[in-house]
């Protein structure tokens, strides 16, 4: 490890992702990239505020106001949930409680991250979520007549259509797809549950374009990724960040002519966006939660939460300053 300055952080990050989380603890490929996301967001954040390189971190830098900071950063910059900013220190526990078990000179610094507490949210989550209109002018976007431009809308297209969580979408193999009579495409969730989910007409023929111009040489039992990047000559799962990227430049691209779209544009949105108008449109809440893979039917409750508060706003402007009830 050469050039290194904190060999003992480095070397049990390298021995918690490729030995314990997944011979030992036989974690999830989705749980320990959960995992490894995380450290790699907190390192990116030391990072930027030191000003160094990732070889310079060292367990001293990472204070308890550093992961606070950072967790903030999550929620103001990022716009996380605080379910999210929460999961994201959690990951990071699992991390420091490994690294206090195989090396006691760093109990110190678990102990550090104690300091840090979960953050309970004030009021019920309200979600936020796109109009319909906002979700048309986005999808406009992409020059579709380039190969870019149809991958990207399309994977808008798919996020929408299947309200799947970036991860999941990211996570799709071809052979995971059926465009049979009935075209569904089998989802990867949190905790390694599955979940088949049905692609709607117009989506199909959106990914048959995609296929043809993405997949032409490839069989529907294939293993690749339904997604990819060519890295040196190799085809590699899309990376989360990736994709975020491309869907932020064009929710800000839309953003210019339609007042609608929201003035920051993550993945996230189209599950919520898609939940919501399903909802709205009368889908009982029960299958809404099955269909997002929802372990609690408590977790889905945010839709009606939030459809109620729009209500509410909506009956707030239409009532006169007049009215009784004013």
């Amino acid at each position: 490890m050469t050039g290194v300055v904190d060999v003992t952080l480095f070397s049990l990050v390298h021995d918690f992702f490729k030995v314990y989380l997944p011979n030992m603890r036989h974690s999830s490929p989705h749980t320990i990239r959960a995992y490894q996301t995380s450290l790699e967001m907190l390192f990116d954040f030391v990072k930027s505020e030191k000003q160094i390189n990732l070889s310079e971190i060292t367990f001293e830098m990472i204070s308890h106001n550093m992961i606070s900071s950072f967790l903030d950063w999550l929620e103001l910059e990022r716009g996380c949930s605080i379910s999210t900013r929460n999961h994201r220190l959690m990951c990071i526990c699992a991390f420091y409680a490994y690294a206090a078990k195989m090396e006691p000179t760093t109990v110190v610094y678990q102990a550090e991250l104690a300091k840090v507490p979960r953050k309970k949210p004030t009021k019920p989550e309200v979600i936020e979520y796109m109009s319909e209109t906002a979700v048309k002018s986005i999808l406009a976007q992409p020059n579709t007549a380039m190969p870019k431009g149809l991958r990207d809308q399309f994977l808008m297209v798919f996020l929408y259509d299947t309200a799947a969580r970036i991860q999941e979408a990211l996570d799709v193999r071809l052979k995971d797809t059926n465009l049979g009579k009935t075209p569904t495409v089998t989802l990867r969730g949190k905790r390694s549950k599955i979940r088949t989910v049905p692609l709607m007409e117009k989506t199909v023929e959106h990914f048959k374009n995609y296929i043809n111009v993405f997949h032409s040489d490839e069989s529907v039992y294939s293993e690749q990724y339904l997604f990819y990047v060519v890295r040196h000559g190799q085809k590699n799962r899309m990376c989360e960040d990736n994709a975020r990227k491309i869907i932020s430049a064009y929710g800000t691209a839309a953003k210019e002519t339609c007042s609608d779209v929201p003035d920051k544009v993550r993945p996230h949105l189209w599950r919520h966006s898609r939940a919501m108008h399903l909802y709205q449109r009368g889908m009982d809440l029960t299958l809404v939660s099955q269909w997002l893979g929802h372990a609690q039917l408590d977790t889905t409750l945010i839709y009606a939460h939030a459809d109620t508060e729009q209500k509410r706003k909506a009956i707030e402007k239409a009532t006169s300053p007049d009215s009784p009830l004013k």
